[in-house]
């Protein structure tokens, strides 16, 4: 993999959500939902995700995206419009006994 390579897959994901949805996809599918570049293609998303999280050996079996317009927003007589979002669903391998890799996203816990 090349050093540029690298430094895409490491500007892919911008962040995870954490929403009601996410967390209630997480335990259901063993999914988890990241906010993506609204560039990346699944390859590169898969290739990301192993990359963030490959201290956790974390294996991806599938990757599905979700592009969600901004809503028209008015302040007053101003009108506006949020930004463009790509989510991307992440599915998680299982291993031999059925059991997903767990992604951790607190900080500071040890």
């Amino acid at each position: 993999m090349s050093i540029q390579n690298q430094e895409r897959l490491l500007t892919v994901v911008l962040r995870p959500v954490i929403s009601e949805k996410a967390t209630m996809v997480a335990d259901k599918r063993k999914q988890v939902v990241f906010e993506v570049l609204r560039d990346a293609t699944k390859a590169e998303i898969k290739a990301a995700v192993e990359l963030l999280f490959k201290d956790q050996k974390v294996e991806v079996e599938s990757v599905n995206i979700v592009n969600q317009k901004g809503k028209a927003k008015r302040h007053g007589r101003f009108e506006g419009r949020r930004n463009h979002v790509k989510k991307a669903y992440v599915c998680l391998k299982r291993d031999a006994e059925g059991n997903a890799a767990d992604i951790n996203f607190a900080e500071g816990v040890a």
